[in-house]
């Protein structure tokens, strides 16, 4: 139960996180501009979730997806860490939480 819970969880979660950053509000691109990226890459990052969730969706794809959603959460963490953005870090500790449980279960 848990196992399925975690990837459908991780995959909705990427999804709506990709969607939101495709979407590219201007807070979102004032965000990625803030961090040094140009204003676009709120809109790669966010297809690059979005193909993640399907990914992670797909039992045959699932490793892929969780490795590709393991980098952008990781790419993710250095960015606020590296600016002390700390009021990012909860969102993507759950992702990162969620990523290991899916990864273990699977």
């Amino acid at each position: 139960m848990m196992h399925a819970l975690s990837i459908w969880l991780l995959a909705a979660g990427f999804f709506g996180a990709g969607l939101f950053n495709a979407i590219s509000t201007s807070a979102t691109q004032s965000d990625f501009a803030r961090w040094g990226y140009p204003r676009w890459w709120g809109i790669l990052t966010g297809g690059l979730e979005m193909i993640s969730a399907v990914l992670i969706a797909i039992s045959v794809s699932r490793v892929v997806g969780l490795a590709l959603g393991a980098a952008i959460i990781a790419a993710a963490v250095s960015t606020v860490l590296r600016h002390r953005d700390s009021s990012h870090l909860v969102p993507l500790g759950v992702f990162v939480v969620l990523i290991a449980l899916a990864a273990t279960s699977s």
